[in-house]
């Protein structure tokens, strides 16, 4: 893929909505692509700096969304807009400006815009008060008015917390277990580097092992082996290890395999390695396990 093609997928990829062969493709390119590379860090960073914003909501900002809703899903002209033009009113003149040639794509266009502008007015406004260290997001699902005035309004919340905690604290290292699971790959990522330091412990070595073994994300996949390094050595560590060597379809993991069980080499090693160099199609991964079998005086080949 270009590199146009993979910058256009970057905000997707870092929100989990691409699909698995998706994800492999921007993973793919970024692995060899600096520039690219440096975009997924820009996409982190601006995420981050969404998640902390705060807007103060204006009294009369749930009334002029609904209407401006309502007034563009039937096609008729939006309210009177009022003598001072806030922040909202602005942009909904931008993108009008902005769409006036679209034609007959005008629908389809039109709901798209409704959809960002319901996501970044989630992200940017807070109508809700936080109680003490937790921020409470809301999704409403729908306003209906009454006839004595009032307004029920059917809304979703969603409660963030903010845990803190050093490493060896049970409940900390519980959150990082189960943020290794989670979808977003880039909190995957975050989880399994912290975990690297506690791979002492069993728990964390097998969560390791099952990351190792079935992420989609060769970056996570990365991090987890870097966590195992100190435990090449273990028996269950090492037929992990093997196995991965045989399936995984990443050079850059399948080499690293190799590194760690030639660092603590034993015959079944040394016989699988001979058994694989003789059909590999990777160059890099075939070169890479001749040299260990000739650093073994190992022969290259089974005979």
């Amino acid at each position: 893929m270009t590199c146009d093609s993979i910058l256009k997928l970057i905000p997707l990829y870092y929100y989990g909505e691409l699909t698995a062969d998706e994800e492999e493709r921007v993973e793919e390119h970024t692995h060899g692509c600096p520039a690219c590379t440096r975009e997924l860090v820009q996409q982190r960073a601006l995420a981050a700096a969404l998640d902390k914003r705060r807007m103060v909501a204006a009294p009369m900002l749930l009334e002029d969304c609904r209407s401006d809703l309502i007034a563009a899903i039937q096609g008729g002209a939006p309210r009177v807009a009022p003598a001072v033009m806030g922040p909202w009113r602005l942009f909904l003149n931008a993108m009008a400006a902005s769409w006036s040639g679209v034609g007959r794509l005008r629908g389809p266009v039109g709901a798209l815009a409704l959809i960002a502008i319901g996501f970044f007015a989630a992200r940017l406004t807070d109508t809700t008060a936080p109680s003490g260290t937790d921020d409470v997001y809301s999704t409403v699902r729908s306003v209906q008015p009454d006839n004595a005035g009032g307004v029920a309004i059917s809304l979703d919340e969603t409660r963030r917390k903010v845990v803190q905690g050093r490493m060896d604290n049970a409940n900390i290292q519980r959150l990082l277990l189960a943020a290794a699971h989670e979808d977003n790959p880039a909190v995957r990522v975050e989880s399994v580097d912290l975990l690297r330091s506690q791979s002492g412990s069993t728990e964390v070595r097998d969560a390791l092992l099952n990351v190792l073994s079935q992420d989609t994300n060769a970056g996570v996949r990365l991090k987890a082996l870097g966590g195992l390094k100190p435990l090449a050595g273990d028996a269950e560590v090492r037929k992990t290890l093997r196995r991965v060597l045989l399936a995984d379809d990443n050079v850059a993991v399948r080499l690293l395999v190799i590194d760690l069980l030639v660092a603590n080499r034993d015959d079944n090693m040394v016989g699988m390695m001979q058994g694989l160099v003789q059909k590999e199609n990777n160059n890099s991964v075939r070169l890479k396990l001749e040299k260990a079998l000739k650093d073994m005086n190992a022969s290259i080949g089974t005979f």
